[in-house]
């Protein structure tokens, strides 16, 4: 049993609290899943400012300011960094491709989490509310947001093997729920090169939806297609740098309630989730149906 919160923003003048209702929606799924917990943030000016990219860091044995002074000397161009323990965001104005090689290369022993122009994630061990205060989620800003309580079953207690996962260039995946084919998919994907961080049959699902988009399919085609080959029981909640997805299984067994308005779209594993947030009242509110893809694009 894991929770899932989500937060699409339509509405400008609610993208300074971006941080602030996520981490209320995420403080009510801490029961869900109390292990350990991930999160991530599209467009926070301090994590993801405009024109770097972003870089998300787990467990470097490197100091944060230290990592970022090798880095800059890597790839020649002024890289800062945050020490949000035991994840360092990173970011520069470069693109994504040499700073996530010179990451790996500087630290080879560290995870590379998540990475985009505006995709900030963060992850840990411990109860979610405090990680998330920790972060200094509460004071993000953004137009997305998507969290994840979890509470193990596929693999170990580890900051690495918490949700997001984030396997392409804005890309986050958060599920909750087990994938009973996952062994045999990890191997047909290895068998075409993919690589894979963990055991986490999450990581599998994520990796596959990555490989769809970078083959040229949309979001969309992309989760029908993960229908159509995954088995088990799944709520899934995916975000892009300019969509935000919802899909369940045929038997739909896991929760997952949506809520939209005019000023956003939200999700979560439960109602109470959603309870606080401004205008709610109000929300066209529904449960997705199954293997139906709810799709949501950011505006122009």
């Amino acid at each position: 049993m894991c929770g899932i919160v989500g937060l699409h923003l339509r509405d400008a003048t609610l993208c300074p609290r971006l941080g602030e209702l996520l981490t209320g929606m995420l403080d009510q799924m801490c029961d869900r899943g109390p292990d350990s917990a991930g999160m991530a943030v599209y467009g926070d000016p301090v994590w993801s400012p405009p024109g770097h990219t972003t870089v998300s860091v787990l467990d470097s044995p490197l100091p944060a300011a230290e990592l970022a002074a090798s880095l800059s000397a890597a790839t020649g161009a002024p890289i800062e960094a945050h020490d949000l323990d035991p994840t360092v965001v990173l970011h520069g104005p470069v693109a994504h491709e040499p700073l996530v090689a010179a990451v790996r290369a500087a630290v080879p022993a560290a995870r590379v989490i998540g990475f985009g122009s505006e995709l900030t994630v963060l992850k840990g061990v411990g109860n979610p509310t405090e990680l998330a205060h920790r972060f200094g989620l509460p004071a993000a800003q953004g137009w997305q947001g998507v969290a994840h309580t979890r509470m193990a079953t596929e693999s170990a207690v580890t900051a690495e093997g918490s949700h997001p996962f984030s396997v392409g260039p804005g890309q986050c995946l958060v599920h909750n729920g087990s994938f009973s084919n996952h062994m045999s998919i990890r191997h047909e994907l290895r068998r075409a090169g993919v690589e894979f961080d963990s055991e986490n049959d999450t990581e599998v699902g994520a990796r596959f939806v990555a490989q769809q988009l970078a083959a040229g399919a949309d979001l969309e085609k992309a989760l029908l297609l993960l229908n159509e080959v995954f088995d088990g029981f799944y709520t899934l909640l995916v975000s892009t740098a300019d969509s935000f997805a919802v899909v369940r299984d045929a038997i739909s067994c896991k929760p997952a309630i949506v809520a939209e308005t005019d000023r956003w779209v939200a999700m979560a594993s439960e109602y109470r989730a959603l309870a606080e947030l401004p205008g709610v009242a109000d929300a066209r509110i529904f449960e997705p149906e199954p293997e139906e893809v709810y799709l949501w694009r950011r505006p122009q």
